[in-house]
């Protein structure tokens, strides 16, 4: 800790993995390796060869960690596809601003129902709803759901900022929708960013406390969710919940869902918060030097809302008011228990 900063670096990170983590993610850096040979001359049918082989040994490795779920391994075969359109526009470099905050969207959506709706239960809640039409008397509907209050009502949502803002906030929209009570899942914002001058191997991660808007009496005994489009090295969030355990918080579960994530990402989170459970989209095998995920998506971040200047980064409601009028008609609930923990 240096002042109000807290700081977690790689090699804290590492120590988490075991002799077996090391020696799968070897081998999927020299399959991945063997597959960018065909990127130039590039060479279609190769590519796909490779990227089979790659992802039959993805979901290998993910059958030994059941604390990470990964759509494509765990939900139906007819569910596979949706995912595949989805992070293939995410991943396009033609792809606008307004098509990817779309995407997100659905993403988080069909993240959202692989954890918490997707299991059959025999316990149902019903949605009685006033249409418009109102001849010849007022009409209603009735439309059953899953119960799943006891899963999302004790539920704080976790913000590391500031790509995670969106889709926490499609997140937390989700938990109400699908609580009986219309349960306003409470924020907690947290500012941590990398240290871009180190390289993958030598990462920082920093916390910075007085940027951070959270009440640690609100944090004890919940549900922690946890919501960032890149999973990349995970040390971002290890930092987050390893200072709030400094604290003497502990929580009843920590979810985090990625659109993406690394897989050594995701193996390094779940190994140091045995409490954890990842839910991804899609996983990747590798990162370059930088930690940037490989394919990747690019900076989610970036896409979402736009780059900053470097000397004059936005705060929390700047961008809120980037978002615009349509984002905050549609996350109004959101964005006030968003104003409540900055604002007090």
């Amino acid at each position: 800790m240096e002042g109000n900063k807290i700081i977690l670096k790689a090699e804290d990170l590492d120590g988490y993995l075991t002799k077996e983590d090391l020696s799968d993610l070897n081998r999927l850096d020299e399959m991945f390796e063997k597959a960018k040979k065909h990127f130039d001359p590039f060479d279609q049918e190769k590519i796909i060869c490779e990227y089979d082989k790659l992802g039959h040994e993805m979901q290998r490795i993910c059958s030994s960690h059941p604390q990470i779920k990964v759509f494509s391994f765990v939900t139906e075969e007819g569910a596979h596809a949706e995912a595949s359109r989805v992070i293939a526009k995410l991943r396009d470099i033609n792809t606008s601003h307004e098509e990817f905050m779309y995407y997100n969207q659905r993403a988080y959506e069909m993240l959202f129902r692989m954890a918490f709706t997707d299991e059959h239960s025999e316990k149902k809640s019903h949605i009685v709803v006033k249409t418009p039409v109102t001849d010849p008397v007022q009409m209603y509907a009735v439309h059953k759901i899953p119960d799943i209050d006891e899963q999302i009502e004790n539920s704080v949502m976790c913000v590391m900022l500031r790509g995670a803002l969106l889709p926490s906030m499609i997140m937390a929209k989700e938990i109400e929708e699908y609580s009986s009570h219309k349960y306003k899942t409470p924020f907690a914002l947290f500012k941590i960013s990398r240290n871009d001058e180190k390289k993958e191997n030598n990462m920082e991660y920093v916390l910075d406390l007085k940027k951070s808007f959270f009440d640690l009496s609100k944090l004890d005994g919940k549900d922690l969710i946890f919501a960032d489009p890149m999973n990349a090295t995970g040390g971002s969030l290890v930092t987050v919940v390893k200072y709030l355990q400094s604290q003497g918080i502990k929580p009843k579960s920590i979810k985090f869902f990625n659109v993406i994530s690394a897989l050594k990402g995701s193996i390094r989170v779940t190994r140091a918060l045995p409490n954890c459970t990842c839910y991804t989209l899609w996983v990747d095998p590798v990162m370059n030097h930088k930690a940037y995920i490989l394919p990747g998506l690019g900076d989610a971040g970036d896409r979402l809302n736009g780059c900053d200047v470097k000397d004059n980064p936005r705060n929390i409601m700047q961008l809120i008011a980037d978002y615009g009028s349509n984002i905050a008609g549609l996350y109004r609930s959101q964005l006030f228990e968003i104003e409540k923990t900055v604002l007090g």
